[in-house]
């Protein structure tokens, strides 16, 4: 039996940028072929990587309570907008979870945790002094991950 036949569980991280719904799209594609469950996951930064920058004085878990709650309202419309799409594609089933953390590090963690198959995910997001200050998500997803990751590079691969 081949790997391919094993692949039942696939994660595919969105950051709700403009490439979001295609790299969505890409993945639910790609689970569709095997049958597979989808994992939409979203990750809240967590406010610890900006130690060292000014940060006015606020309540932070107030403000983290907030951005979690307003994450998963959009992760709920960004999924039901998938559903049919997915529904379409042979996609087994849909769901999705809300993380605060450092980002590459949670969805690597949720991947091991549902015992993943496959991470899908896209080579680009949100782009300026977020990714200069932390690096591409994407490779450390690809670095550390404990499955399989297919990153899509959705300027060349979904238009």
């Amino acid at each position: 039996m081949s790997i391919m036949n094993e692949i039942k569980k696939v994660v595919t991280p969105v950051d709700f940028s403009d490439n979001s719904r295609l790299i969505a799209e890409s993945a639910a594609y790609i689970a569709g072929k095997f049958g597979a469950s989808m994992y939409l996951v979203f990750v809240v930064q967590n406010f610890d990587d900006y130690s060292g920058f000014f940060v006015p004085q606020m309540s932070l878990p107030s403000l983290e309570g907030e951005l979690i709650e307003s994450a998963e309202v959009k992760m709920a419309s960004f999924c039901g907008e998938m559903v049919q799409y997915c529904e379409a594609a042979g996609v087994k089933e849909l769901s999705y979870k809300v993380f605060m953390g450092d980002v590459p590090e949670k969805i690597v963690e949720y991947g091991a945790e549902i015992k993943a198959d496959m991470i899908i995910m896209g080579t680009h997001g949100y782009k300026g002094l977020e990714k200069i200050m932390f690096g591409s998500v994407a490779d450390k997803v690809v670095r550390s991950a404990s499955c399989p990751v297919l990153t899509i590079n959705p300027y060349t691969c979904c238009k």
